[in-house]
């Protein structure tokens, strides 16, 4: 493990205009779960839950040496490694970190673009004066994380969000990266395609098939025939091979959808299940909704078979909406337009898109009175939940204990 690596060329590091940061928590959950754990440091740890159908949440870098990874079904990562500890998920105390985690970054800039609970883009360059160089800000917020939080963090530094976020990536753990703004193409020509934006398996493979296996590969690419292969994503792909990535960092970042799901304890068949399931999902995104004070306009259904095929079928709304009665009222119909299903279903659900803000986005109400009184019961039910805690109001139907893990 080596803490700050040297830059590419093996020199000095040139800092000027490289004011953008991504900060990246090493393997979150299982470090803050070690936290209280310090005997199994240096173990493989798995952190998920340990029966059923569930699926790997964080993994410590042992575990992943031998090949277990986020989002892996937890029957396949215990075969990987069984001798490997598993430790439940503790949700709540994972964002108590988190704002933990945000504080100190809003300490060194206010400019800090959260990505999610446990890493987030900085742009420093408001900072500078105040705390040093680039390189003394990162190895300052490394040392409060661990210091104030006890857990490791990995910082990547450079002039653009995408180098930044290459650099934290291939400093990995608990390391730190400054690629120079001069240095920039040359760096990211020596790396394999896949650390691209965007470079999934899917399109490694297309870009297989063209003899393109490196980012200096796609640089070298015309970009017509990168767009021919990939559509609009062939453009993207090609500025971003130069080093080319204008986007800001942003303190503000609007959701760009609100979304839940379910993976049944048992793949089903059964459409009183499902359709009761997808009524329990309509609240729960509908409640994310009112509370971010957003409204939606597209609609989405997402099915997962026993094989792990997945489809989604989304139709737009008429206006935008926050209400569970019309987000289940519209699930259940692209539920049916389905027809008969060739498989079992493994997991359902749903997700509302092309959000704005209600005030921005007034909602549009049913001339049917009953669809008014429904949203109208969903509202008091907030205000209910927000007054006494985990009380809240629900469907009858939903009392109902449904067979889901």
């Amino acid at each position: 493990m080596n803490p700050i690596q040297p830059p590419p060329h093996g020199t000095t590091p040139v800092q000027d205009g490289c004011t953008i940061m991504h900060v990246d928590m090493d393997a979150f959950f299982v470090t803050v779960e070690l936290r209280t754990r310090p005997e199994l440091i240096g173990k493989m740890v798995i952190v998920g839950q340990p029966e059923g159908r569930s699926v790997v949440l964080s993994a410590s870098y042992e575990a992943r040496a031998v090949g277990v990874r986020s989002a892996m079904p937890m029957v396949t990562a215990m075969r990987m490694a069984p001798s490997a500890v598993v430790i439940a998920p503790t949700h709540g105390l994972y964002q108590q970190v988190s704002a933990q985690i945000m504080a100190v970054f809003h300490s060194i800039t206010d400019t800090v673009e959260q990505l999610s609970v446990d890493e987030a883009f900085l742009d420093i360059s408001g900072s500078l004066r105040r705390l040093g160089t680039p390189l003394e800000i990162g190895a300052l917020i490394r040392t409060r994380i661990a210091a104030e939080i006890g857990i490791t963090a990995s910082v990547g530094i450079a002039a653009s969000k995408f180098v930044a976020k290459v650099a934290s990536t291939r400093c990995k753990p608990n390391g730190m990266l400054l690629i120079e703004k001069q240095q920039t193409v040359a760096y990211l020509h020596t790396l394999p395609v896949e650390a691209l934006w965007g470079v999934g398996a899917k399109t490694r493979e297309v870009l297989a098939r063209l003899g393109i296996f490196t980012v200096a590969d796609v640089a070298a690419t015309p970009v017509s025939s990168l767009q021919k292969a990939l559509g609009s994503t062939g453009a993207a792909l090609h500025a971003l091979s130069w080093g080319i990535d204008p986007r800001p960092v942003t303190s503000w970042h609007q959701e760009k959808s609100i979304g839940a799901e379910e993976t049944f304890a048992q793949d089903t068949f059964d459409d009183e299940l499902l359709t009761r399931e997808l009524l329990r999902l309509a609240h729960k995104v509908a409640g994310r909704l009112r509370e971010a004070g957003l409204s939606g306009r597209t609609l989405a259904l997402k099915i997962k078979y026993s094989d792990f095929s997945t489809i989604t079928r989304s139709k737009a709304l008429g206006a935008g909406t926050d209400s569970a009665g019309q987000i289940y009222a519209g699930a259940v119909a692209l539920l049916q337009a389905l027809g008969r299903r060739p498989q079992s279903v493994r997991l359902i659900g749903v997700r509302v898109e092309r959000l704005d803000s209600v005030d921005s986005a007034p909602l549009q109400f049913s001339l049917d009175p009953r669809e008014d009184n429904s949203r109208t019961a969903e509202v008091v039910g907030d205000a209910i939940a927000a007054r006494f805690g985990s009380a809240k109001i629900v469907p009858a139907r939903l009392l109902k204990p449904p067979e889901l893990r």
